[in-house]
């Protein structure tokens, strides 16, 4: 048999995949863990010489469609020679924030709502960003037609609501998605009484927007929709964390808690308290970038990353266990996204590491770390920067990257038709 040099580069990668895959679940304790297989064939290429950037948000809708949302404002002027006029280049533009996929890899939606962070879609295909609120956006006409109540103000006194897009001059991007996480060289610091104000203002803030102000007061890392309750659960960024409820009609706020499920009345503003250090005691509260999921027997999972750690509660936020994942893990934290096993008992719980860029299997009943998959790296099935996840019907997995990622991949099943057919192609010399 022959094979051409690109069809050997994909049996290459399509090997190496698939070791790293089924290599994580040696030490698995005789549990059914999953194995995967990284799908190079997904999605196909983007229309319209389409760069997207980083991965904010991702969501399986009803159907198994892939809803991604992006940060095309992240990319650089090396990227965007083709929208030069006339074009510099072949490649690239900017594609919109909003990209609506098959189960196939095919654009069959776009909309280029302002970036956000976090997002889901309802049933009947309304889609639901982080921004500096929770905003409801008609799929059809990227139109608001509905968003949650915030404060009029931000704690650190940034602008708030909708602000048009910054001016993208064709073919002038930004600094890039990793500039801003670099060390920079700077100046001499503020002196003691700028400090002092700022400690002034903060504590000001705390005061007039104290724990339980019934609505959005920092940034939002993640959305989820619970029909069946006609309910949407919010993670709000202030105070390292805040899990709200809200009406899924009315967008009214209902009810919410902190970390252990305390009441949000007695959430700390004593940063102290939010602070964790690797390997060190776990802290009294929510250390930040708190993103959550809601299983289908009803118990609520918020993945504090800088904390290393998911607490698990009811749904009225009584809490029942907390889940410690690599302790060790400094600088962006190792819980990030969470995602449930397809399994009508959802006997798995699916944790996307943006630090040691792994995704993480845990038995959903005891916590237990029962295996993992992935390693830091640019080629297929790799991660670099891995931030989202998502399963579908099916059991398929999906991912978004930021940083140098800026990427949406898919893993399916080992079991499964595409999942046996890969592998058949890898063994192929």
């Amino acid at each position: 048999m022959t094979t051409t040099p690109r069809i050997a580069g994909l049996l290459a990668s399509l090997a190496a995949a698939i070791f790293a895959v089924t290599f994580a679940g040696i030490e698995a304790r005789a549990q059914a863990v999953p194995n995967y297989i990284f799908d190079p064939t997904w999605p196909n290429p983007y229309p319209n010489n389409w760069k997207i950037g980083g991965v904010t948000g991702l969501a399986v809708d009803a159907n198994d469609n892939v809803w991604v949302l992006n940060r095309p404002n992240d990319l650089t002027a090396i990227e965007l020679h083709a929208e030069h006029s006339p074009p510099l280049a072949l490649c690239c533009v900017r594609s919109p924030s909003m990209i609506h996929l098959d189960r196939d890899g095919n654009v069959i939606g776009s909309f280029d709502a302002p970036q956000g962070h976090g997002m889901d879609v309802d049933s009947e295909g309304f889609v639901y960003i982080g921004q500096d609120t929770v905003r409801k956006y008609d799929p059809g006409t990227g139109e608001v037609v509905a968003e949650v109540a915030r404060t009029p103000e931000r704690e650190n006194g940034a602008p708030v609501g909708l602000r048009p897009p910054p001016d993208r001059a064709p073919g002038e991007g930004g600094v890039g998605a990793v500039y801003r996480f670099l060390p920079q060289s700077r100046g001499p610091g503020p002196d003691a009484a700028a400090l002092a104000m700022r400690e002034e203002a903060r504590a000001a803030f705390r005061e007039t927007y104290p724990p339980e102000t019934p609505m959005i007061v920092g940034g939002l890392e993640e959305i989820r929709i619970i029909e069946a309750d006609n309910e949407m659960y919010v993670a709000d960024n202030y105070l390292g964390g805040r899990v709200l409820v809200f009406d899924l009609d009315t967008f009214e706020f209902k009810r919410g808690w902190g970390a252990y499920g305390k009441p949000l009345a007695d959430i700390s503003t004593d940063d102290a308290d939010h602070e964790y250090t690797p390997n060190g005691p776990m802290p009294p509260e929510f250390v930040g970038h708190l993103t959550l999921n809601v299983s289908n027997d009803g118990f609520v999972y918020a993945a504090d990353r800088n904390a290393n750690r998911i607490h698990v509660t009811t749904k009225e936020g009584e809490f029942l266990d907390e889940f410690v994942i690599a302790p060790g893990t400094g600088v962006g934290g190792s819980t990030g996204g969470v995602a449930f096993s397809p399994d009508p008992e959802q006997q798995f719980l699916y944790i996307s590491d943006l630090t040691n860029n792994r995704i993480w299997f845990l038995d959903r009943a005891t916590g237990e770390l029962v295996g993992e998959m992935g390693n830091m790296g640019e080629n297929g099935g790799q991660f670099f920067g891995l931030h989202m996840i998502a399963v579908d019907s099916e059991g398929n997995i999906y991912t978004g990257e930021v940083f140098a990622g800026e990427r949406v991949q898919r893993f399916v099943p080992a079991d499964s038709p595409k999942g046996r057919l890969l592998q058949q192609l890898a063994e192929m010399d």
